[in-house]
């Protein structure tokens, strides 16, 4: 399995990636502004695990095949990017309907599956973590000892539980702000709207950038 001298340089690789805001640290941010404490911890989660959807990918193989087709990695690219912009453009909607969703306690008016169901859609469609676990991951792996496809996977759950902590406090703290804004009904609709131009702007950015090759 992975040596314990490549554990640990990995897992600081990880930490500095992740704990610098990117894109799912700005999706969770207008998650938590938009809906709140509980649907930006149920969207890291499931963002999470559709980001450990393409780590089992990568470990496969579908991670190179990924990595040299620009036509694939555009269409993911812009399939997220879309995502992004239409779940912003539903939180602007909706945002007059955020101050019932805070006093109840919940997620915006929407369910916690319909969320956790979003969160993994933006992961996993993520073209940018695919091509980072791509050309990460190998370069940690000991393929003189064997047993490849276990060692990728192990690494891919250290970053994941990475950013399961740090994309959580990154949630948290948005959230904590969210509820001062949430005593004003104005001030809640303007970072409801707020969040939800933060994803529009997020999916415009992920469709604009990344290789044109």
């Amino acid at each position: 399995m992975v040596f314990t001298d490549r554990l640990p340089a990995f897992a600081a690789v990880s930490f500095l990636l992740i704990v610098i805001p990117g894109p799912s640290v700005l999706f969770v941010i207008g998650r938590a502004l938009a809906q709140g404490r509980r649907a930006a911890l149920t969207t890291v989660v499931g963002n999470t695990l559709g980001a450990y959807v393409l780590v089992v990918g990568v470990a496969l193989g579908v991670g190179t095949v990924v990595e040299r087709s620009v036509l694939v990695f555009t269409a993911l690219k812009l399939a997220g990017a879309g995502y992004l912009v239409y779940l912003g453009a539903k939180a602007v909607r909706q945002r007059k309907s955020l101050l019932p969703a805070v006093a109840d306690g919940g997620p915006g008016g929407q369910g916690s599956a319909r969320t956790l169901w979003e969160g993994f859609a933006v992961g996993v469609a993520n073209p940018k973590t695919i091509v980072f676990f791509a050309a990460v991951l190998p370069q940690f792996v000991d393929r003189g000892a064997g047993h490849v496809v276990p060692q990728m996977l192990l690494l891919g759950l250290v970053f994941n539980v990475i950013a399961l902590v740090c994309d959580s406090v990154w949630g948290l703290v948005a959230a904590t702000a969210r509820s001062w804004f949430a005593r004003s009904p104005q001030r809640l609709g303007a970072v409801g709207g707020v969040g939800g131009l933060t994803m529009i702007g997020l999916g415009v950015a992920v469709a604009a950038t990344g290789r044109k090759d």
